[in-house]
């Protein structure tokens, strides 16, 4: 390729064909242009369309009898899910979880007041308005109505509607960060104006 430099009245100044020169060794200053010619053979666009170029395959059945593959690595060494003690052990411990949450979240009636404490994050006030389980995260989620906008949706996610509530007002949070009790909605005075 070859570069050119111009200046900012696109007046050709040089060519940059010195391999070894710096960049400030030019006379480049503020609103010029440094102009590239391909002469790579190159067609514009021509790598973008990746369903254009040709890709290797290989079935499951002859990645399987592959000795020099990362499965058959991680078979070898049983790691990840080829690690059955440590995969039931995983799932020993989420369905324990789950339990937990289950019994967090029974204590958490729809309709009552509460208080939301995420760690970083200032208390907020709300209604609950949904228990139980979701489809877009495994676990019990509590679906919160905050009295201000500092929420993140609408009572929906992905599309599936858990409650009705405005924009920015509802939120999704776990039972261990609700606290049920009287929190009565705080009047900000936004009514007398």
């Amino acid at each position: 390729m070859e570069l050119e430099l111009y200046g900012p009245d696109d007046k050709f100044y040089c060519k940059l064909d010195q391999d070894d020169a710096l960049l400030g060794s030019y006379p480049v200053d503020d609103g010029c242009r440094i102009h590239v010619i391909d002469h790579s053979g190159a067609r514009l666009g021509e790598y973008e369309d990746i369903s254009k170029v040709e890709k290797y395959e290989i079935s499951q059945e002859a990645y399987e009898q592959r000795q020099d593959s990362i499965r058959s690595f991680l078979k070898r060494n049983k790691l990840g899910r080829f690690n059955e003690e440590e995969r039931a052990q995983q799932e020993a411990e989420n369905s324990q979880r789950l339990i937990e949450e289950e019994a967090q979240a029974s204590t958490i009636p729809v309709g009552s007041r509460c208080e939301v404490r995420t760690p970083g994050q200032p208390p907020r006030k709300g209604t609950v308005m949904y228990v139980g389980l979701t489809d877009f995260k495994p676990g019990y989620w509590i679906g919160i109505r905050y009295d201000e906008p500092l929420g993140k949706n609408d009572g929906s996610v992905n599309g599936k509607r858990y409650f009705e509530c405005q924009a920015k007002y509802g939120a999704f949070v776990k039972p261990s960060v609700v606290t049920v009790g009287d929190f009565p909605e705080e009047d900000y005075g936004l009514d007398e104006m």
